[in-house]
């Protein structure tokens, strides 16, 4: 099954967090997951996105950037993670923890395959 990670485009220490977390899981899982970032446009999600079974939105705070960008699109997401709903607290420009990748990691890891679109 493949899997497409949309993350969110922002510069702060949670937007780093999801495209870092992506990273990691593009090395650990190649061929599993397909990643974009959400500052393409709506139509190139969708050509990227391509034949991957599920798409797993990951936004790094509540405005949900990358959510709102994929709502332009004709793709719905099996799941949404917000980072900061998992603890993770927005600093600004502050450096990405690796626990924080690995926390996101893990989440995106134990949710894998549900029917439901979740919000974690």
């Amino acid at each position: 099954m493949t899997f497409a990670l949309v993350t969110c485009s922002g510069i702060s220490n949670t937007g780093k967090l999801t495209t870092q977390a992506a990273q990691i899981l593009l090395q650990r899982k190649p061929g599993q997951f397909v990643w974009m970032h959400a500052k393409q446009s709506a139509a190139t999600l969708e050509a990227e996105i391509g034949d991957a079974e599920e798409v797993i939105v990951l936004d790094g705070c509540t405005d949900c950037c990358a959510t709102k960008k994929l709502a332009h699109s004709n793709l719905v997401p099996h799941r949404h993670i917000i980072a900061t709903e998992l603890g993770i607290e927005k600093k600004g420009m502050g450096e990405v923890q690796y626990d924080e990748i690995e926390k996101i990691v893990r989440v995106i890891m134990d949710t894998r395959g549900e029917n439901e679109c979740t919000k974690t």
